[in-house]
């Protein structure tokens, strides 16, 4: 239950707005002094603080003050008798979140308490995002401790609370559609609709009835009429994905729809006022689309009020070691899951072209595959350039060891131990590449062992002798 402290000298005052903010639902205390307002507050916490400006000791702008000291983050309203222009200046510059004048209407203060209400959740709300960013890493389910994605997280809280349109570059699997939920649910439509539409998955025929609705009889098939997103979005967020592979035709129509905020359904006459945010995303170069005259240029800097880019995760290795954690704990079916720092340091070296989607398929795979807590370099896929590696020194191999007449059981050792080398000793692993069982490995490991100063680039130096 909300709550808020009245501070007043007056009793009769103090008891009148008590009454009736419990009327409203809302958990009210009194303080007859600013003294005893601070110490109430010292002892317990009060979502907001309703106080009169004056009061025979401390005043209302002296309580102010020391409640910015030991609780910034509680909205201060101050009342005023007198009702001048010069109090409610004094107020505001003191910092109060909003300022009543005597004598006043219940509703009025409800509403401006009410807003200081909202103001004070927004505050604790961002609060714990930031706590929850320094401690994980995580900004909800965006992860990320490299500089890049705090710079993302701190300009998200920024922007929450406006409504301006959002564009969201980046390549495919970096997240966009996260960025774009993160923003609506930080910001003060997050009680409202979040309806995301991918442009590419829909025909556009189709896609012009799905984002602006259509009436009946419409076309073939319209059999009754239907609210669009843009309809069903407002007061909320719209999310456009993959905007950049919209059709000229329809771009025109969303511009439209950005500039007049209001939108017309297919085979209607009347107008349809909407209020919704537009958070588009693409993972084209929409500069080189209207150079090319694939996109237009209007409606671009429509969409780009707000420009968000998310690097692609090889840019940003810093961000793997968390991104990992978060999927083992996502993945790992109420086990504990861990990963060996032999195979973590595989992942940070990959150049993960399919971004953040690509690291989570691979540890859904391993996690799926294995029945281990920790995770092993041997449950990782064999990068292609490991494998390419092992096929250009396998045939500078062969040529040597024809010219060096050396017999198949020479040949066969120096292969496992350039293979164990490879894998950096990891005996499943290079089972594994050789389709032998381990304990194979092991015996046959030893002697090749002995063969440690036979290296294959010496035996392959030799081809080109």
């Amino acid at each position: 239950m909300r709550s808020i402290l009245v501070v007043d000298d007056d009793v009769a005052m103090r008891e009148m707005m008590v009454s009736m903010l419990e009327a409203a639902g809302i958990r009210a205390a009194a303080a007859a002094s600013a003294q005893s307002a601070l110490e109430a507050l010292r002892d317990g916490e009060f979502d907001v603080v309703l106080s009169d400006i004056r009061m025979p000791g401390k005043d209302g702008l002296e309580l102010l003050g020391e409640l910015r000291e030991i609780r910034p983050e509680t909205p201060v309203v101050l009342m005023t008798a007198f009702g001048s222009i010069d109090s409610a200046v004094a107020a505001m510059r003191a910092g109060a979140f909003d300022y009543i004048p005597k004598p006043f209407k219940r509703d009025e203060v409800l509403v401006v308490l009410e807003r200081a209400f909202e103001h004070r959740e927004l505050a604790s709300e961002n609060k714990r995002l930031r706590a929850a960013v320094d401690q994980t890493g995580s900004f909800g389910d965006l992860i990320g401790r490299s500089p890049a994605m705090r710079e993302i997280f701190a300009l998200i809280r920024r922007v929450a609370e406006n409504r301006s349109s959002v564009l969201i570059t980046g390549e495919s699997g970096t997240g966009k559609e996260l960025v774009a939920r993160t923003i609506h649910f930080v910001g003060s439509r997050r009680d409202q609709p979040f309806l995301p539409i991918n442009c590419t998955a829909i025909p556009e025929g189709l896609l012009e009835s799905e984002l602006f609705g259509h009436v009946r009889g419409a076309f073939t098939g319209a059999v009754t009429t239907k609210r669009g997103l843009f309809e069903k979005a407002s007061g909320g967020t719209l999310f456009l994905d993959e905007i950049g592979d919209m059709g000229l035709g329809l771009q025109g129509k969303i511009l439209r729809a950005l500039q007049d905020r209001e939108i017309r359904p297919v085979g209607g006459t009347q107008s349809v006022k909407v209020d919704v945010r537009i958070v588009a995303a693409t993972n084209k170069d929409l500069r080189e689309e209207m150079d090319a005259g694939r996109f237009r240029r209007d409606l671009f800097y429509r969409l780009n009020v707000i420009p968000i880019h998310i690097p692609p995760l090889r840019e940003r290795p810093d961000d793997i070691p968390a991104l990992v954690d978060f999927f083992l704990r996502r993945h790992g079916r109420g086990e504990r899951r861990t990963i060996s720092r032999a195979a973590l340091d595989r992942l940070l070296r990959l150049p993960w072209e399919g971004n953040a989607r690509e690291l989570e398929n691979v540890i859904e795979r391993a996690i799926a595959l294995t029945d281990v807590p920790e995770i092993g370099i041997e449950d990782l896929p064999v990068p292609r350039g490991e494998s390419a590696a092992v096929g250009v020194g396998s045939d500078a191999l062969l040529r040597g060891a024809v010219q060096r007449r050396l017999s198949l059981h020479e040949l066969e050792e120096l292969y496992i131990a350039e293979i164990l080398k490879l894998v950096s000793g990891n005996k499943v692993q290079a089972a594994r590449i050789l389709g032998i069982n381990r304990r194979t490995l092991y015996r046959r490991g030893e002697r090749a062992a002995l063969q440690g100063k036979r290296s294959v680039g010496a035996v392959a130096a030799s081809a080109i002798d």
